[in-house]
């Protein structure tokens, strides 16, 4: 199997965004129907700004559903009480899911491991707690209704975002904006700092770079893009429920990472598939779908501890190491 794999993995990681996108090109025809394909897309893009904090940076954050959720719902408010233009309504989103995510980040960042993961889920409950209290201009427990994008004409085409596929595509351009930017952050030296962060903070620090800077900028940046999910969700879902900030979102985001592979480019998109795909077939067997789901998330992390993305990079390694060949 290893010597099939080798040609396609080495095309994939020379070319990953590329790679990506045109796997993403064809994803909806590949599920049951077209809005699971949307969520998704979405959800693997929040997925992706998690995994540049959590696989690429080594820091475990237990809140980031408060920047999906700023994201959705100052998108959302941009929409319905501002009426702003959707794209203005977006970039709303985006900006503001950065500033919340520089001010939680300038807390967080002082302290390290499991009490980083308890300040972030403390702070993503507190960002929770106001937005559930904002109730004339959240909706409170109700949720914020009226999120929608009217049709209109571009290039000669009309973009009406009640057809699935049209909104799959038209988001997919958001997505490939964002995995590029990821891509070039990976690629560049400052990603080179965030992993050797990960590796080893105090020997990164040592060797002059300034580590609470990189780390401050990280988490901003993964917030913007959990941020943009956000707004394409509330644009996608015409509405934003409260649990879009719920600390069980942030879990969703942990899970997904794991099973698809942290630190991996792929293996966001791989997660979320694997999990709101389950989660959709369990649901209509039986209610009890949250303990199925679990009990497969921990066999994959007992057996595929590098998530199921990250297995097929592992192995495709060894096979191409020549030292593994002898």
């Amino acid at each position: 199997m290893a010597p099939l794999l080798t040609p396609v993995l080495t095309l994939i990681a020379r070319h990953r965004v590329l790679s990506v996108l045109l796997f993403l090109l064809i994803f909806p025809w590949l599920m049951p129907y077209e809005a699971l394909a949307v969520n998704i897309l979405i959800f693997g893009l929040y997925a992706v700004g998690f995994n540049l904090l959590f696989g690429y940076t080594g820091m475990l954050s237990f809140g980031h559903a408060a920047f999906l959720g700023v994201g959705s719902y100052l998108t959302g408010m941009s929409i319905v009480h501002a009426h702003l233009h959707w794209l203005i309504a977006i970039a709303i989103g985006v900006g503001a899911s950065g500033l919340v995510g520089a001010l939680m980040g300038h807390l967080a960042i002082r302290t390290r491991g499991i009490y980083f993961s308890m300040v972030t889920l403390a702070l993503g409950q507190i960002v929770y707690y106001g937005f559930y209290k904002a109730e004339r201009w959240t909706g409170g427990e109700n949720g914020l209704r009226g999120v929608t994008v009217p049709a209109f004409e571009f290039a000669g085409w009309t973009i009406d975002f009640t057809n699935p596929v049209t909104k799959y595509y038209v988001m997919l351009g958001f997505v490939a904006i964002a995995l590029g930017l990821v891509s070039r952050i990976l690629a560049s030296p400052f990603g080179a700092v965030i992993e050797a962060i990960r590796e080893n903070e105090k020997r990164a620090a040592a060797c002059g770079y300034d580590v609470a800077r990189s780390k401050l900028l990280v988490f901003v940046l993964s917030a913007a893009i959990c941020g943009l999910a956000g707004s394409l969700r509330a644009i996608h879902l015409s509405v934003v429920p409260i649990d879009s900030l719920h600390y069980l979102q942030s879990g969703q985001a942990v899970m997904m990472c794991l099973l698809g592979g942290m630190g991996t480019f792929f293996g966001p998109f791989v997660g979320a598939a694997v999990f709101l795909y389950l989660e959709d077939v369990v649901t209509t067997l039986t209610r009890h779908w949250m303990a199925v789901v679990g009990t497969i998330f921990m066999v994959f992390i007992l057996f595929f501890p590098r998530g199921i993305w990250g297995s097929l990079i592992a192995r495709w390694e060894r096979a191409t190491t020549p030292s593994a060949q002898t």
